[in-house]
Order: C-alpha cells, then sequence, then structure tokens
C-alpha cells in the first residue's frame, strides 16, 4: 500500500490541518517525483465574513511556528497577522495586573483570523483570512479545492469513496479526515467501520467584541491579557486584541452562560473596556462610536478537544488536526501542523497503510498526549493559584523581582509566558518549574510577600469577617 504515480489523495476539511496536509504531500512527493493528485474537500469559504467563513478558533499564533511555516516556504503576509504580541498582562483577583515582556525576541506571538473575520464588518476589511491563506498555498502547490460538503464516505474494495450531492463518488487511494470535533463529518469516519473513535471534548466560548482601532489600542494595547480569577470551571481566560476587535476568549469545563456573565462581570475585566461599556447576552451599552452590539457580535461555543481519538488510522484512512489530537487549551493549530507533516511524511515515504501509520504517525499522536497529561497537572496546580491569594502575592512577587534581569533569568515570567502562549511543551515548562532554584526564589517570594498580604487583608477599617 504505496503512493505512486496518478495516486489519488481526498482531505476531508480544508482548515489548518487539512490545507497543510495537502501542501505537504505535494511537496514530499515532488521532492521524489511523485505525481499524485490531491483533492482537498471544504464546504465554507473562509475569505466571507461571519459564521459562514469562520472555523471557530482565538487565532493565536506563536513566533517559534510562523518562523517555523516560514521555513516550510510558508510565509505569512502582513494583512493575516493581525497584531505583534510582544508582552501580556496578567490579571488576577485582588491583585493590581502585571505586565509580563517577552523573555526572548523570539518568543513572540500574532494574532489571526482564521476565516473572514466577524460579521457586520465596519469599512474596508483591514486584515486577510489565516485559513485562506493557507487554503490558497495548497492551491499553488497543485491541490484541487472542492468547495462541496461531502455527503458520504465509505470502504468500498479497501478503497475509500468520497460522495457529495449531485455529484459522482469519487475513489481515492487515501483519504484524510481533517475535519476537527466541531465537524459533523467527523461521524463519517466512525461509521467506516474500524476502530476509530471521536476524541473527547469540552465546551468553549469566543467572541469578537467591536470596540475600533483607536479604543482597542487605547485599552488594551498590543498585550494579550491573561486572567487568573476564581471561577469554578474556567481554566483559561485572555483578551486578545487585534485590528478593532478584541476577541474574548473563554476555556475550561464546558463553559456555559453563567461563567461568561461571571468573568465579563468581573472587575478585573471590566478596567479592560471603556468605562460605560456592560456585557450582557441580551445587549451592549458602551459609548463607543460604532460598536456592535453585543446580542448581534460573533460568539459561539465550540468544541475544544480533550483528549486523543482511539486509533484515528487504517488502511488507506487516516485523521489529523484536532479530529485526531490538539494540545491542551493552547497552539491548537501547531498541533495541527505537526499532524499534518508527520502524516504526509508516513504518507510518501512508508505508505499508507495501517502499520506505516502506527509506525510513523500513531507515535506523534502519543507524544502530544503525553504532554497534555503534564499540561493537566499544571492547570491542576494553577487551580490552587486561582484560589489561594498567598500564592498569587508570591506568584507576582517573584515576577516583579525578576524586571531588568537577562532573559534567561526570568524564570516565572519565562513559564507564564510559555504556559498561556504555547511557546513550549508542557513537559518543558514543568522541568522548569520543579527546578529546585525556581522553587527556592518562588517559596522566598512568597514569604517576603506575607506583610503585604497582612496589611491588605486586615487594613483599618475593614472587617476581618
Amino acid at each position: 500500500m504505496k503512493l505512486k504515480d496518478d495516486s489519488r489523495v481526498a482531505v476531508v476539511g480544508g482548515g489548518p490541518a487539512g490545507a497543510m496536509a495537502g501542501f505537504f504531500l505535494l511537496e514530499l512527493a515532488d521532492r521524489i517525483g511523485l505525481s499524485i493528485h490531491v483533492d482537498i474537500y471544504e464546504s465554507r469559504t473562509f475569505s466571507k465574513v461571519g459564521p459562514v467563513g469562520c472555523n471557530m478558533c482565538a487565532g493565536v499564533v506563536s513566533e517559534s511556528l510562523v518562523q517555523t511555516l516560514a521555513a516550510e516556504g510558508i510565509n505569512l503576509p502582513p494583512l493575516v497577522v493581525q497584531r505583534g504580541i510582544q508582552s501580556y498582562v496578567l490579571h488576577t483577583t485582588d491583585l493590581d495586573p502585571v505586565e509580563i515582556e517577552t523573555p526572548a525576541d523570539d518568543l513572540r506571538i500574532a494574532t489571526v483570523y482564521r476565516g473572514g473575520g466577524p460579521r457586520n464588518p465596519t469599512g474596508d476589511l483591514p486584515w486577510a483570512s489565516f485559513d485562506n491563506f493557507l487554503l490558497t498555498m495548497a492551491q499553488k502547490k497543485g491541490a484541487n479545492v472542492i468547495h462541496k460538503r461531502v455527503s458520504e464516505i465509505a470502504l468500498k474494495d479497501g478503497f475509500p469513496v468520497v460522495s457529495c450531492r449531485r455529484a459522482e463518488p469519487e475513489t481515492y487511494d487515501l483519504l484524510i479526515g481533517a475535519v476537527g470535533v466541531n465537524s459533523p463529518t467527523l461521524r463519517k469516519f466512525e461509521d467506516l467501520g474500524f476502530d476509530f473513535k471521536q476524541p473527547d471534548w469540552a465546551r468553549g466560548f469566543i467572541s469578537e467584541i467591536y470596540l475600533g482601532s483607536d479604543q482597542t489600542q487605547k485599552y488594551l494595547g498590543s498585550a494579550m491579557h491573561i486572567f487568573l480569577l476564581d471561577i469554578p470551571g474556567l481554566k483559561f481566560a485572555a483578551l486578545i486584541p487585534k485590528v478593532e476587535y478584541v476577541t474574548v476568549v473563554l476555556l475550561g469545563e464546558d463553559i456555559n452562560r453563567d461563567i461568561v456573565d461571571q468573568f465579563m462581570s468581573a472587575s478585573e475585566v471590566i478596567s479592560c473596556f471603556p468605562p460605560d461599556f456592560e456585557w450582557a447576552f441580551g445587549g451592549h451599552v458602551c459609548t463607543v462610536e460604532g460598536a456592535i452590539p453585543i446580542g448581534d457580535a460573533c460568539r459561539c461555543n465550540p468544541k475544544l478537544n480533550m483528549g486523543p481519538a482511539e486509533k484515528p488510522f487504517t488502511d488507506r484512512v487516516v485523521l489529523i488536526g484536532d479530529s485526531a489530537i490538539s494540545r491542551l487549551y493552547k497552539d491548537g493549530i501547531g498541533a495541527a501542523y505537526i499532524t499534518a507533516k508527520s502524516c504526509a511524511v508516513a504518507s510518501v515515504f512508508l505508505g499508507v497503510s495501517a502499520r506505516d501509520y502506527e509506525k510513523y504517525y500513531w507515535p506523534v499522536v502519543n507524544q502530544i498526549d503525553r504532554d497534555n497529561k503534564v499540561g493537566k497537572l499544571i492547570f491542576f496546580i494553577t487551580n490552587f493559584y486561582q484560589k489561594l491569594r498567598f500564592l498569587r502575592y508570591g506568584m507576582i512577587h517573584m515576577v516583579l523581582n525578576e524586571e531588568g534581569l537577562a532573559a534567561e533569568k526570568r524564570a516565572m515570567s519565562r513559564v507564564l509566558w510559555d504556559t498561556f502562549t504555547g511557546s513550549a511543551t508542557y513537559k518543558e515548562i514543568f522541568i522548569r518549574a520543579i527546578h529546585p532554584m525556581f522553587l527556592w526564589r518562588l517559596a522566598v517570594a512568597t514569604f517576603s510577600a506575607l506583610p503585604g498580604i497582612v496589611m491588605k487583608r486586615f487594613r483599618p477599617g475593614k472587617s476581618t469577617q
């Protein structure tokens, strides 16, 4: 079971994983003089604004991934990158926010729009779609993009068959599933009869709030705002500035309306918006000229991959991206790149049998899964910092003590940056966080901050009950 000249490959799903799979398949095949045909099925047009072109993602890309893509010949144009993020502001309950600049020049992050941007935009669009750019790159490499919804997939005589409405079924030598956990098409792969089972998932929340370019710069600047608030069920929250909009991202254990309202009504969040801004699902009060009511703003509750799929491959069929695995709470685009390229390498250089994918592709999925388990431990520990004031004081005090130090000596700043931006694996973060010198500095910072905790807790005139 190997690809040969004139082999046909179907990629179902044209998001980052699918587009990069098509790109790398054609790129690698060309290197060894192999001529293959790649069809990418994608029903959406990512250049269109609003839900019709949206891929339900916050749109944060680490500088390391930008550089990696550039090394692969995929250079992001200026219109795709909405804003370069060179610092983030950490907000914690009952403490002043602290700004943490990038520990190194190569650890910056960029914000992008996965689709054509939020609905009801004002004026000319000062941006371009990240997903559309990747899909166009695959087309330039030779992929054929079919803008139709796949109605059925099947295996006939061991070969995958893809059907669309009002079109003849097409038979392929390889079928790659890149539809993601939010697509109902993922169930069609379960119905193929092999041992594939969808990943576990939870609900998140994403919304695009229009403030205008001036107000976005004034209140959020070029920093991503991270929140460690004591809200049950909330693991990660951020406000991400783009050009005219602010992206609200809440991740955790099935984010619901109550959690969203608690977050948006928190004083730490309110301070990041204009004075007359008021959040509500049913309305929006804001004096910003041209502001879009929250009831009309783009918002969604996307599924988040919370674990690996079971056996995401069989002979001539393989699933990639978050339909197979993703990084926990961050860097889903990075996971899409890793799985897409490893799938392409296995398919071109080894073969398209289950044994080939088990030998090369499956270890990549397992490596991400093992790292995610370390990530779950890190977020479990982070939960104590959300709840316990003295730990928060120690953490912030350690960050403040690191101001002005060389990048390699800013241990806490580096740990926090990597945890929230996806610039390093969870394993790397954990190893640095349990280093004896790191723990000693954290302990010293915590105990030295205790007088401040006592003064704030028992200041004159304040009840101790």
